[in-house]
């Protein structure tokens, strides 16, 4: 058998038994523990209820298809991504709250509340556009594994310099957490570029809520301080 052959059936191997679910099940966890410490005036309603909503999910399915395989229902992707939608509205809010209470009882807020609650917001942030890169690219998380994804939304140095990585390689969710992460920092690609304007679009909405977050939230937070 040659080397190309031995590859592809590596990567038919990987795309049958599947990415391992719970490395985005605990982000997303991480996520909802940010969340329901949040102030209250930072939510609407109980932020409990969210969380109650997503484990009422995220556990049945974390234990029905603990891996993303090519046998995977359709309501289960249905449902990963109706997490990752309310997570994120979640945020969102939280984020408009937050600005809309520096702009109106700026004064009255302390630089240790502005800075944690900036701080879960942004964290938050990476987490949920981690899991949208995830989930997203290539046409879901298995398509990547196999040779009959669509075409790449995100160009990974992997992809350029194969002789880096093993033949059969495909980014797993450590991979769409660190390109989250460096986006959230730089506000723009570092070391992995997005090429479909599907990714360039969630690129644009990640840099623009962090820099809101920073440019306006923190940046009040180290005026009070100063």
């Amino acid at each position: 058998m040659t080397e190309t052959a031995t590859r592809a059936q590596s990567a038919w191997g990987n795309a049958a038994e599947g990415e391992p679910r719970w490395p985005a099940s605990l982000a997303l966890l991480v996520a909802l523990a940010l969340y329901v410490t949040l102030p209250y005036k930072l939510t609407i309603g109980p932020p409990w209820t969210v969380a109650l909503l997503e484990l009422a999910l995220i556990v049945p399915l974390s234990i029905m298809a603990p891996r993303r395989g090519s046998s995977e229902a359709r309501w289960h992707r249905v449902t990963a991504i109706f997490l990752i939608a309310v997570i994120n509205a979640a945020n969102f809010v939280s984020l408009i709250l937050l600005v809309h209470f520096l702009l109106l009882h700026g004064s009255k807020a302390t630089a240790a509340q502005l800075l944690f609650s900036s701080l879960e917001i942004w964290l938050t942030n990476i987490i949920v556009f981690a899991l949208w890169y995830w989930e997203l690219d290539r046409g879901w998380p298995t398509a990547r594994a196999s040779q009959r994804h669509r075409q790449p939304d995100f160009l990974f140095p992997q992809m350029v310099t194969p002789g880096c990585a093993p033949g059969h390689w495909y980014p797993r969710f450590m991979d769409y957490l660190y390109l989250a992460f460096t986006n959230a920092t730089a506000f723009s690609p570092t070391d992995t570029l997005p090429l479909t304007a599907g990714a360039k679009l969630l690129m644009l909405v990640q840099a623009l809520t962090s820099l809101l977050t920073v440019a306006l939230v923190a940046a009040r937070a180290v005026n009070i301080l100063a």
